[in-house]
């Protein structure tokens, strides 16, 4: 080995143990999931009738054969492409688009197969057998998710992570990776290129010396895989030994760049003489996808209204019965391309509420939020407001506004104007969407969030944002408002 090279020890990997035990048992579950579909429909649509004739040479054909057939090759392409693969399980749509791919494909097969070998199947048997199918392994595969992400959490099932890097690098990825504890990245250690030993200052990543201490570190850690968290001080020649140094299916290696939250479907790899080039689509903010999210505003926002109007008649008269003032209250708020707009609420405090504000302004500093006014126990909330306000409530009227086009049913949050004078520059990217009524911020620790955690969510959405995303985010909001999480 030349000079410089890096040396790894062989040493058994766990991540091939965990991974190979959670996916044999998804694949129990889906074997059983199918025997339950394919029979199950094959019995109800022709009771225990188990022939059927083909178009050409009367043969006479069973379908309990034809529906293990059936089991067998829709297991055979959900191994394929991957499904139970750890690449794919535990976060994202990734795994629920393969189930999805790979069971269409199977139908198409059988269909075409169907078509060349003249066999007249009962078409019932066919078009329910497979989208029950994919429901209920959809559903299998997201109660399997729900264990895993539970395991995670407390740190089993998930690949033990060496990160190596200059300290800055290290500290950076290994805070985000810790974000989200369900991607199965548990990191144990780290080799950084000032040699430090003991934990990085700030953190609880304890270094193990520099990149010559790569072996040493890998068997103290028992890591299973190499994150590189930044090249400046590992040319590609360093790199490469590496990556041929580490034990094949049980050690792996993984290239973090410099870029942060971006979603998935923007990110495309393609090889290109070797360098394995990442490209970044760039968001957009215009065509078909800003009309398709403007349709489904109107459609849902009216929609809403029609069957949320006898609430809004019920809380209009109990604002105004249990306190003096208006009914509503509206306050001017910076929506798109920084732009203000009246956004209307339940007046949920009393009529002085922003006389009184900066009285309690030097109060909410000590709840840990510099820019936005977030105070736990606000004594200017009246009786229903504190309701309205715990189940969000006071914001449905929102809807109007979403409207009449100032705000969408999903987006950033809409802020002050005084919120918008103390924005750091990069923060003013928010407003290249409309505010919405829920977001990312909302299902993700409501009032609760620090400010820097509310701008990295909302910053996410406007870079990454879509129409499978907005429903996603819906979904989640509902069971955040019916939960009450994080609301004052």
């Amino acid at each position: 080995m030349t000079a410089g090279a890096v040396r790894v020890p062989r040493v058994t990997g766990a991540t091939e143990d965990w991974s190979r035990r959670y996916s044999r048992g998804v694949l129990i579950t889906d074997l059983l999931a199918l025997i339950w579909v394919v029979f199950g429909v094959q019995i109800a649509w022709l009771g225990f009738s188990s022939n059927l004739a083909t178009n050409t040479a009367d043969v006479r054909l069973s379908y309990f054969g034809i529906s293990i057939v059936v089991i067998i090759v829709w297991m055979s392409a959900l191994a394929l492409y991957d499904t139970r693969g750890d690449r794919v399980i535990g976060v994202g749509s990734a795994e629920y688009r393969l189930v999805a791919d790979s069971s269409a494909r199977v139908f198409g097969l059988l269909a075409i197969a169907a078509f060349l070998l003249h066999v007249d199947l009962a078409r019932g048997y066919v078009l329910i057998a497979f989208p029950i199918g994919i429901l209920v392994l959809i559903l299998s595969r997201w109660i399997w998710r729900q264990w895993l992400v539970a395991q995670r959490k407390h740190g089993d099932y998930s690949a033990k992570v060496l990160l190596v890097g200059s300290p800055a690098s290290v500290l950076h990825i290994g805070r985000e990776l810790g974000r989200s504890p369900e991607a199965g990245y548990r990191v144990v250690g780290a080799a950084v290129s000032s040699g430090h030993r003991g934990l990085l200052p700030g953190s609880s990543i304890q270094s193990h010396g520099g990149f010559d201490d790569l072996a040493e570190a890998l068997r103290e850690t028992g890591a299973d895989t190499v994150v590189i968290t930044s090249s400046d001080d590992l040319p590609p020649e360093r790199v490469r030994q590496l990556s041929w140094s580490l034990e094949p299916g049980r050690q792996h290696l993984v290239v973090a760049p410099s870029l942060t939250d971006i979603g998935g479907p923007r990110i495309h790899t393609r090889p290109v003489q070797g360098l394995p080039l990442i490209h970044v689509e760039t968001p957009t903010y215009s065509g078909r996808k800003l009309y398709t999210k403007r349709a489904f505003d109107l459609i849902g926002s009216g929609l809403l209204i029609a069957v949320l109007s006898p609430v809004l008649l019920v809380f209009a008269v109990l604002v105004k019965a249990t306190s003096p003032g208006p009914v509503f209250f509206l306050q001017e708020r910076v929506g798109l391309n920084g732009g203000t707009f009246p956004m209307v609420k339940f007046r949920s405090m009393v009529v002085d509420a922003e006389a009184r504000l900066q009285e309690l302004s030097a109060l909410d500093r000590a709840e840990g939020n510099d820019v936005l006014f977030k105070m736990r126990n606000d004594p200017r909330v009246t009786k229903v407001g504190a309701f309205m306000r715990r189940y969000s409530l006071d914001e449905v009227p929102q809807l109007f506004n979403v409207l009449m086009g100032e705000m969408s049913l999903v987006g950033p949050r809409p802020p002050l104007a005084r919120e918008v004078e103390r924005y750091d520059v990069h923060v003013h990217r928010r407003f290249l969407v409309k505010p919405g009524m829920t977001g990312l911020w909302q299902v993700s620790g409501r009032s609760d969030l620090s400010w820097e955690d509310s701008v990295r969510l909302d910053l996410f959405y406007v870079e990454n944002w879509s129409l499978v995303s907005d429903i996603l985010i819906l979904l989640k909001t509902a069971r955040a408002v019916v939960r009450s999480e994080g609301a004052y």
